[in-house]
């Protein structure tokens, strides 16, 4: 069962595969996003934590982002959830109630499939992705082993229908012959209505401790999101953008590490329930700003 504890301590020992980012000593305690309006030109958030609980919006976030826009902040959501393609992406946060327009919302799936190149690749996908917006040439990874040793790359999106004898067949495909992965989610957990859910970072990390070379992940921490961000905000300099994360790994370090501010929100994501000083002071990671909901 994955606790915050045990997805923190996770965090800590894959941690040398991150960015590398300076120290802070301390957060600065808000009360809202307002209260930063000024300081910031856009704000980019999290969704899981940050914006919903699994399938349920976080009371008052619509009304926040519209609050942020009527002072002229634009508004992007980085999300690093990679099971649903662009269109479902924006179908899932209108669905919640959230306002938004297709261009604010970016995804570690982009990111990833920006690298899939030519070749045989072996997707590993929720059983409702139609896989539209992947190559002609894919195998759905399932429970044929010889579909894993057929393939030339892996692409992994989702754990929706991942399970641990299929991971032991992804691993023995690598051991016969290393190849490619691609993790489309580099997230290790995520907050759900009932607890953390597994997700393809976990068993990237597991599959990157064996084969450090072939592995490569998209999403926060990694920098290819944050180039997708700001080619978007192209006028506006790192210091006045704003990352809105609930985890101190993937959205606080990642941005960080761009030289954008960082906003750590506390109460409904991977810290719930808990004072998030003493994992901070143990990671060394601190945002510039701290609040329980935006």
């Amino acid at each position: 069962m994955l606790t915050t504890q045990s997805i923190f301590d996770r965090y800590q020992e894959v941690r040398a595969r991150f960015p590398d980012v300076s120290a802070r000593e301390d957060s600065l305690g808000i009360t809202s996003l307002l209260d930063i309006a000024d300081q910031v030109d856009a704000f980019v958030f999290d969704a899981f934590g940050v914006l919903n609980v699994g399938e349920t919006l976080i009371p008052g976030a619509d009304i926040r982002l519209d609050q942020l826009r009527e002072r002229g902040c634009a508004i992007r959501i980085l999300t690093n959830a990679a099971s649903y393609d662009r269109k479902g992406a924006i179908a899932k946060f209108k669905r919640l109630g959230l306002r938004v327009e297709d261009n604010e919302i970016i995804t570690s799936r982009e990111a990833a499939l920006q690298h899939v190149g030519e070749g045989h690749w072996g997707v590993i996908a929720a059983n409702s992705d139609a896989l539209i917006d992947l190559p002609d040439t894919v195998t759905r990874l399932e429970d044929n082993a010889d579909a894993y040793n057929k393939v030339d790359q892996f692409l992994f999106l989702s754990t929706a229908d991942w399970t641990t004898s299929r991971q032991n067949m992804l691993v023995s495909a690598m051991q016969h012959r290393p190849r490619k992965v691609l993790i489309g989610n580099a997230d290790l957990a995520a907050p759900r209505d009932d607890g953390f859910s597994i997700e393809p970072g976990h068993y990237g990390h597991q599959i990157a401790d064996q084969f450090p070379d072939y592995v490569y992940f998209f999403g926060k921490p990694f920098p290819q999101v944050y180039d997708l961000i700001e080619a978007s905000l192209a006028s506006l300099p790192p210091d006045r953008i704003a990352m809105c994360g609930d985890t101190l790994h993937t959205d606080i370090l990642g941005a960080a590490a761009r030289g954008w501010r960082t906003v750590l929100v506390t109460q409904d994501g991977l810290f719930a329930g808990y004072d998030t000083q003493p994992f901070s002071k143990q990671s060394r990671l601190f945002a510039d700003w701290r609040l329980d909901r935006i």
